[in-house]
């Protein structure tokens, strides 16, 4: 995987540090650590994941000493077993201790995405659906986390508000209709910008597909009207199931024959994978 910008990440993991440090540092460091002393340490999975997130670790240190070194041994993108070194890092102690628990947490957060993301996409292969996110992110962190899920394998679906219309039922309620509000979306879309309609009912299927939308959610439809749903649409628009998705259901649903799957839970309720620091 090609990590994000330093530029995107940066400010994401100040924020962070400076939540840490406070108002007066790392007292623990300042009282124990003599100001000179150099530490290098590992990186390394405690569990079997995918890992993401090694530039957010590599910027906390750097923040708070731009000469340490820190190499990358297993990257962003590739599985880990437990035990396996993910990184390795050497620099000055106390900025190597204070920049620690930043560090960690937002690697383990994003390796634990990346890695609930990998199961989700395992289960649909070889059926041709696609695994996708939502918008379902933490305050401050969609774009990492949104790439955590295309180190699992997933897809992005849209970042913001801003970059396609997706109408929804409450869209539907205060525009009198779905056919509406997707032919006024069409009328006010520019030739770049994707629309898709949710629907709740087969009974609305055929009034959204007569106006155009390229992308059809079909929410908490039932296994069999999803298939009904894929044979009335004959291809005609992008079907996207979503709603009642989890490890247990999400092959059934692949193989109803939708395009793409959309699944919350990618990053509302990953765990966080169990990754340590230790002195080498």
């Amino acid at each position: 995987m090609e990590p994000l910008p330093d530029l995107l990440v940066r400010p994401i993991v100040d924020l962070s540090l400076a939540e840490d440090l406070g108002r007066a540092g790392d007292i623990t460091g300042l009282a124990c650590i003599d100001a000179d002393a150099r530490l290098s340490v590992l990186f390394a999975s405690r569990q079997d994941g995918r890992v993401s997130g090694l530039s957010c670790a590599r910027l906390a240190l750097a923040a708070l000493d731009p000469t340490a070194t820190f190499e990358v041994v297993t990257p962003d993108g590739a599985d880990a077993a437990p035990g396996t070194v993910l990184a390795r890092a050497e620099g000055n102690a106390r900025a190597v201790l204070a920049a620690e628990r930043t560090g960690l947490n937002l690697l383990g957060r994003l390796s634990g995405i990346a890695t609930l993301t990998r199961a989700y996409v395992r289960l649909v292969e070889g059926t041709g659906a696609t695994i996708v996110d939502t918008r379902k992110t933490t305050p401050g962190l969609r774009a990492l986390e949104k790439y955590a899920v295309r180190c699992g394998g997933g897809v992005n679906h849209r970042f913001g508000l801003d970059d396609a219309i997706l109408i929804k039922d409450n869209h539907v309620a205060a525009c009198g209709g779905v056919g509406e509000a997707v032919r006024r979306a069409r009328a006010f879309a520019g030739h770049l910008v994707k629309v898709e309609v949710e629907i709740d009912g087969l009974d609305q299927l055929e009034d959204a597909l007569k106006h155009g939308p390229d992308v059809v959610m079909l929410d908490n439809f039932s296994l069999d009207d999803l298939k009904t749903a894929v044979s009335l649409a004959k291809g005609r628009a992008v079907l996207e199931a979503s709603g009642g998705v989890n490890l247990t259901t999400v092959r059934a649903i692949a193989q109803t024959g939708v395009d793409v799957i959309s699944v919350g839970a990618l990053t509302h309720s990953a765990p966080v994978l169990d990754i340590g620091l230790d002195a080498a």
